[in-house]
């Protein structure tokens, strides 16, 4: 059995802002700091991680120490690896924007009636939603193919991949992936794929064990 426990990073002060936050290279804020640890404790008492993998970007990146340390992972050691195809979603000119402002000047990139087109909607400089989709289920399959044997993999990433690869293992639609699902700061969602289940179906094979839990704030 492979166990993937993935978590959101912690909270940034452009999460309090309702601002977009893409690929930019904005810190955690305090309460951040202070989630990543408390999650990071909780886990250790819940799971033996054997390895993990991280978005690159500074938020998760700063999540990933504070989760590692107590797991007795070294965060820059051989068992953590980071890479950009755990990257939120690119929003290329639009990054910055507040979601308010952007759904109201840019209406095109809304999740409502029109929502195939908007999936397929493209910023300036960035990527669609169906390009997120397939960079996140991509990366999905190549730590399933990667994964040993009855092996838990940490994943520290963002809202957006989290909410499509829930949406890919519960067969929704892009639109239907964010509308009925929420993702809290350092949020926990863990996976179970079955051994031997193929890897590009893992829709039929994975089991939703807990998705976003905040045990860890109790």
């Amino acid at each position: 059995m492979t166990t993937a426990v993935v978590v959101r990073h912690g909270q940034t002060d452009w999460n309090n802002e309702g601002r977009m936050q893409g690929w930019a290279p904005v810190p955690l804020n305090e309460l951040g700091r202070e989630q990543a640890v408390a999650a990071g404790e909780y886990l250790a008492d819940q799971y033996d991680v054997d390895r993990a993998v991280c978005s690159d970007l500074l938020r998760t990146r700063e999540t990933a120490t504070r989760l590692c340390d107590p797991l007795g992972i070294e965060p820059g050691g051989d068992r953590v690896r980071y890479t950009s195809a755990w990257r939120e979603r690119d929003l290329g000119v639009y990054q910055g924007l507040t979601y308010a402002d952007m759904y109201e000047r840019f209406p095109e990139f809304g999740l409502g009636e029109a929502a195939v087109q908007a999936a397929a909607e493209t910023p300036e400089g960035g990527e669609s939603l169906l390009d997120l989709r397939d960079r996140t289920l991509e990366e999905w399959a190549d730590l399933l193919e990667r994964a040993g044997e009855d092996e838990t993999v940490l994943v520290v990433t963002h809202g957006g991949p989290i909410h499509l690869l829930l949406g890919h293992v519960k067969g929704l639609d892009v639109r239907d992936a964010f509308l009925e699902h929420s993702m809290a700061n350092c949020g926990i969602t863990v996976l179970e794929h079955p051994p031997g289940a193929p890897v590009d179906d893992t829709a039929d094979a994975v089991e939703v064990v807990r998705e976003n839990g905040t045990e860890w704030a109790d």
